[in-house]
């Protein structure tokens, strides 16, 4: 094949799957016929390559210029939570037809001054992309999950890439070597803890599927994460936050919209994303119990208390009656209408970075010191003042949604006060002799 050159005279066109760690040759012609280049950077006189949009169907290795028989290449599909994930972890990825390069443009930087993270290999990533389709499919995972997952195999497959490996052939000390270069990183317990938790899934996946005749992290141990028990606000420190949600806000609907979110967190801890993404109509009707859809789909059934009932029907009447010419009348109006808290975004209701920044104004407001107040520092509250009024914790775990007892064992630390009040003043012994 005659190679032809792109761009201004003398820049040499990369084969396809560079970008990706395919090693060249298998496109263009041999190995032999491309020039040498150090590992991770951008060579002179090309464009850097392209991220693939979150909705992309095909993941492509991602060349600086792709070759004018790049529509014959061969593609991997990719779900859309599978593509959003491995574009978040910053691994090349292109669209079906990548742009060609502008020979009228600006050169490059010098290889001196632009260096990119080694990628992964082009099958690794299909085999990411299929595990990840797998877990949204069977385990019911959520999309902040399959981009964590997404994110932690994205940054192993190029960690493996690196050292001429793949997934397909990675053993347990390679892992072992990962997780220590992670830690010389000064990444926290808690991060390593969670990218062995994707390893550990992905090799058993493989295992299951073929690609692999064992499983090479089935005995490590990983880090484990530290036991920090959980913030909590006081009874009265709550109440603090009550009053100034109901007098915080520019204008009435503001004010009502404040008090109804932060009534409903409190009186169910639910999670924040649980809660920015309540349907309108789950909450019509003044019902006593609301369903809740939490992780993986599972839904559950809590009660609300008469203050969030008041709260959000106070909210919902302003909500409805507002002016199709106002603001809030047009988010209603489109596809906003929807939601409990409508908003102008993609989803068309309040983010869970919006909900967090109220919260904050509603905490500067109340006195309370930066970061004291957060939405889960609420849902540990919900758990904690149950808990402390006499609540079993079978009962907690299934109002938290909690897969788990054990997650939810951790507030019984609330009882540890109680419990020596209890010891000092009523056991026997503990009473002074006369």
């Amino acid at each position: 094949m005659t190679r032809r050159a792109a761009g201004p005279a003398g820049a040499n066109r990369r084969p396809l799957g560079a970008a990706a760690g395919v090693r060249p040759g298998t496109q263009d012609g041999p190995a032999d016929a491309q020039p040498p280049r150090c590992e991770g950077t951008t060579p002179t006189g090309t464009q850097p390559p392209a991220s693939a949009p979150a909705h992309s169907g095909a993941l492509h290795a991602a060349p600086d210029d792709a070759p004018d028989d790049s529509a014959d290449s061969e593609t991997a599909p990719v779900a859309p939570a599978a593509a959003s994930a491995l574009a978040a972890s910053g691994t090349p990825a292109a669209t079906e037809h990548p742009p060609r390069p502008d020979s009228t443009a600006a050169p490059a930087p010098s290889r001196r001054t632009r260096r990119t993270p080694p990628a992964a290999n082009t099958p690794d990533l299909r085999q990411i992309s299929a595990f990840l389709d797998a877990q949204a499919a069977e385990a019911g995972a959520a999309r902040n999950t399959l981009l964590a997952y997404g994110r932690d195999l994205a940054d192993f497959a190029a960690f493996t890439a690196h050292r001429g490996l793949t997934l397909a052939t990675v053993a347990r000390e390679d892992i072992e070597t990962y997780l220590s270069r992670c830690e010389a990183e000064g990444l926290s317990r808690a991060t390593r803890a969670r990218r062995l938790s994707a390893i550990r899934q992905f090799t058993r996946f493989a295992l299951e599927e073929g690609w692999r005749d064992d499983d090479p992290a089935i005995r490590l141990t990983g880090p484990g994460r530290s036991q920090r028990l959980p913030r909590v606000l006081s009874q009265p420190e709550i109440a603090r936050l009550f009053d100034a949600a109901g007098q915080h806000g520019a204008t009435p609907e503001e004010r009502a919209r404040n008090l109804a979110a932060l009534e409903l967190a409190y009186a169910t801890g639910m999670r924040v994303s649980e809660l920015v993404s309540l349907p309108a109509g789950n909450l019509r009707g003044d019902p006593e119990l609301l369903l809740i859809r939490g992780k993986g789909g599972r839904e559950r059934m809590v009660p609300l208390t008469a203050p969030a009932r008041r709260a959000t029907a106070a909210w919902l009447a302003l909500r409805d009656a507002a002016p199709p010419d106002s603001p809030l009348g047009r988010l209603v109006a489109g596809k906003g209408g929807r939601w409990l808290f409508p908003a102008a975004g993609a989803e068309g209701h309040m983010t869970r970075q919006a909900f967090h920044a109220m919260l904050a104004s509603l905490a500067a407001a109340a006195g309370f010191p930066a970061g004291k107040v957060t939405p889960h520092v609420l849902r540990h509250a919900f758990a904690t003042h149950l808990l402390e009024g006499g609540a079993d914790l079978r009962a907690i775990q299934a109002l938290l949604g909690h897969a788990d007892l054990g997650t939810t064992e951790i507030y019984t630390h609330v009882l540890d006060e109680r419990l020596r009040e209890l010891v000092l003043t009523r056991h026997p012994l503990a009473q002074p002799s006369s």
